[in-house]
């Protein structure tokens, strides 16, 4: 698929296959949560990288910004993940799981869902309010 920018998010999606990233215009920023530890990966305009299957990732993209993303078809056994971590300890606050047949339209209709739910974005362990913007 091709990404343009800008999008600001704070899901991370969770996809039990490797996704391709080719950035053909401007530098984007791939928020990825590697062994426990948030990382920046950043991508330069003509560069590419091979995120690993079940690695959590943010793709940040900025103003006037264009991508390319590669992601396998599902099979039909294998669900993926939307994730929601603490902004404040980094503990998870929410996740919703399904397959995947029509990513753009899922991951909005997760995010309403988060949006409208006091309960889905207040994280147990310490209580801190989490939005699906960045504050």
């Amino acid at each position: 698929m091709i990404v343009g920018g800008p999008n600001e998010r704070t899901d991370y999606h969770v996809n039990q296959t490797p996704e391709w990233f080719y950035q053909y215009k401007g530098t984007m920023c791939l928020k990825v949560v590697d062994d426990g530890v948030f990382k920046d990966v950043i991508i330069n305009q003509g560069d590419s990288f091979l995120l690993p299957g079940n690695t959590p990732h943010n793709p940040v993209r900025f103003k006037d910004t264009v991508g390319i993303v590669l992601e396998q078809d599902r099979p039909k056994d294998v669900n993926d993940k939307i994730r929601w971590y603490c902004s404040n300890c980094k503990d998870i606050v929410h996740e919703i799981e399904f397959y995947c047949y029509d990513l753009g339209t899922q991951v909005k209709e997760a995010i309403l869902s988060f949006d409208g739910d006091l309960e889905k974005r207040t994280c147990i362990k310490c209580g801190t309010l989490n939005y699906s913007k960045p504050q």
